[in-house]
C-alpha cells in the first residue's frame, strides 16, 4: 500500500483525491464516500511507521476529544479506520482552507469581518473552557473555513491538547513558537491561559497582516519573545477602542495581567451573547440531518439529532406569537417526538444484538492474551464498565472506564501484529466504542424531556401538549 509520501492510500468506502496538507507525522487528503451520498471529507493519514510514544500520545488525544465533540465551529471527527500501515481520521472537509491563507490572500481583514471570526473562535473556547480542555496550539492554519462563499470558522487540529484548568500548570514546551505565550517558550510554568495570548496574536496578524513577534530567525523570534517590552499596537489601520482594549488585554505577557477567560467571553467587542447564530445551529439543518441518518440507516445518530433539533423547537414555541405558524411547530414537534421514541427502541434493541454478537470474541480473544498482562487489564476494565452500566446512576463512571480501557487498547493495537489476535482486538475496540458512543447518547437523552427513560409515549406526548401550551 503506497504511504503517505508516496500518493494516496487505499482506503475502504472512501476514494482519496488531492492532498490537503502534511504536518509532522500525518498527511490529510481530501476524499469521497463510495455509497450513494458522495459525501466529500478530509482524511488524516497517520503513517504507523513514523509514530514515536509521543505522535502516538497526540493522535489519541485527538481522537478522544474530536469523537467527543460536536460544536458547529469545531470540526467534526466522523469516524477513524486503521490497516497495516495508517491510522486513519475521517473528518468533516472545509472547503475554504485555513485562516492564514484567508488572511495572506487579502492582506489584512476589515475589523468587522475580524469580529465575525474571534466571536465564532470565542464561541469555541468557552465550550472547551466549560470542559477543561485546552488546545495549546492556536495558529490560523489550525483554524479552517467552511467554505470561501459562507465562511464559518472550524477549529481543528487538537494533537497538543491538554483536560487543563487555569490552576492546572504544565512546563512542557507544546504549540508554534510565533503563537506561542511568553510563559511556554521561556520554559517557564504555564497554565489554560496560554491560548488566549494565542488569540491575540491571531487576532493582531488578521488586523495588520503579521503577527507581533514575526522575526527573521528563531533566535530573533526568542529574544522578541524574552523582552519586557510591552507590544504596542500599530496606528493603522485605525480600530474602535473595544478592539484595542481586547488585544491589549489579551497580549500582555504576564499571565497574571493578562485577561481572564471569562472577561474574554464577556469582552463588549467578543460580545457573545449577541452572536448570530451559524445556519448550522438551526433546528432545519439538525432536522435535515437526522432525516439523511434515518434514511441511511444510522437509528443512534439519527436519535441524537432529532433530540437536538427538539431542543431548538422549546424556546421557538414560547416565543412564537403567530397562531398559525405555532400550530405548524406545534405539528414538527408532535412529529419529531413519535420518530425519537420509535429510534429509541431500534436503538436499544441493536445495543442488545451488539454485545451478544461482541460477547464470544471477547471471550476468545482473552484466552488468546494469556500472555500478555496489559491487554487482560484494559479488557478487565472494560469489563468493570459493562458492569458500571447496569448500576442506577453509574453512567459517566461507566464511560470514564470506557475511555481509560479504549486508551490503552488503542496503544495496543497499534503494536500488534497481524493476526488472528489483531482482528480480534481491532474488533473488539469497534465494539467498545459502539458501546460507549451509546451510553453516552443514552445519558443525553437522559437528560432531556425527549429521550428520558421515565418518560413513556404517552408521557412524551403530554410533555408536548404542556409544552405547546406556552405563552
Amino acid at each position: 500500500m503506497a504511504g503517505p509520501g508516496w500518493g494516496p492510500p487505499r482506503l475502504d468506502g472512501f476514494i482519496l483525491t488531492e492532498r490537503l496538507g502534511s504536518g509532522t507525522y500525518a498527511t490529510v487528503y481530501k476524499a469521497y464516500a463510495k455509497k450513494d451520498t458522495r459525501e466529500v471529507v478530509a482524511i488524516k493519514c497517520v503513517a504507523k511507521k513514523s509514530l514515536n510514544k509521543a505522535s502516538v500520545e497526540n493522535l489519541l488525544t485527538e481522537i478522544r476529544i474530536l469523537k467527543d465533540i460536536r460544536h458547529p465551529h469545531i470540526v467534526e471527527l466522523r469516524d477513524f479506520q486503521w490497516d497495516s500501515d495508517n491510522i486513519y481520521l475521517i473528518m468533516e472537509f472545509c472547503a475554504g482552507g485555513d485562516l492564514s491563507r484567508f488572511i495572506h490572500a487579502r492582506r489584512i481583514l476589515p475589523e468587522k469581518v475580524a469580529r465575525v471570526f474571534m466571536q465564532q473562535l470565542a464561541s469555541a473556547l468557552q465550550f472547551l473552557h466549560e470542559r477543561n480542555i485546552s488546545h495549546l496550539d492556536l495558529k490560523p492554519q489550525n483554524i479552517l473555513l467552511s467554505s470561501l462563499e459562507k465562511p464559518h470558522l472550524k477549529l481543528a487540529d487538537f494533537g497538543f491538547a491538554q483536560h487543563m484548568s487555569p490552576w492546572d500548570e504544565k512546563h512542557v514546551l507544546r504549540g508554534s513558537p510565533l503563537y506561542m505565550a511568553p510563559e511556554m517558550v521561556c520554559r517557564r510554568h504555564y497554565d489554560a491561559r496560554v491560548d488566549l495570548w494565542s488569540v491575540g496574536v491571531i487576532l493582531y496578524e488578521a488586523l495588520f497582516g503579521q503577527p507581533p513577534f514575526a522575526s527573521r530567525s528563531f533566535s530573533e523570534l526568542e529574544d522578541k519573545i524574552r523582552s519586557d517590552r510591552v507590544i504596542e499596537l500599530p496606528l493603522r489601520p485605525p480600530l474602535s477602542p473595544d478592539c484595542r482594549d481586547l488585544l491589549t488585554r489579551l497580549l500582555a505577557r504576564d499571565p497574571a495581567r493578562r485577561i481572564s477567560f471569562r472577561d474574554f467571553f464577556a469582552h463588549p467587542w467578543v460580545d457573545l451573547e449577541h452572536m448570530p447564530s451559524g445556519e448550522s445551529l438551526g433546528p432545519g439543518a439538525l432536522v435535515v440531518q437526522a432525516v439523511q441518518k434515518d434514511q441511511e440507516g444510522d437509528a443512534a445518530g439519527a436519535l441524537s439529532l432529532y433530540c437536538r433539533a427538539l431542543d431548538f423547537f422549546v424556546p421557538a414555541l414560547h416565543y412564537e406569537v403567530d397562531a398559525q405558524r405555532k400550530e405548524v411547530i406545534k405539528a414538527k414537534v408532535g412529529q419529531y417526538v413519535s420518530r425519537a421514541e420509535e429510534l429509541k427502541a431500534v436503538v436499544a434493541s441493536s445495543n442488545q444484538a451488539l454485545l451478544g454478537q461482541a460477547a464470544t470474541g471477547r471471550d476468545l480473544l482473552r484466552e488468546m492474551a494469556r500472555d500478555k498482562p496489559r491487554l487482560l487489564a484494559a479488557l478487565d476494565v472494560a469489563s468493570a464498565a459493562m458492569a458500571k452500566e447496569e448500576d442506577a446512576g453509574g453512567e459517566q463512571d461507566a464511560l470514564d472506564l470506557y475511555q481509560q480501557s479504549l486508551g490503552e487498547l488503542l496503544l495496543l493495537l497499534a503494536a500488534e501484529p497481524a493476526g488472528r489476535r489483531r482482528e480480534l482486538l481491532h474488533a473488539e475496540v469497534q465494539s467498545l466504542m459502539a458501546r460507549a458512543e451509546y451510553l453516552k447518547e443514552r445519558t443525553k437523552m437522559k437528560e432531556s424531556p425527549w429521550g428520558s427513560d421515565s418518560l413513556d409515549r404517552e408521557g412524551l406526548a403530554e410533555s408536548v401538549r404542556t409544552m405547546c401550551t406556552l405563552q
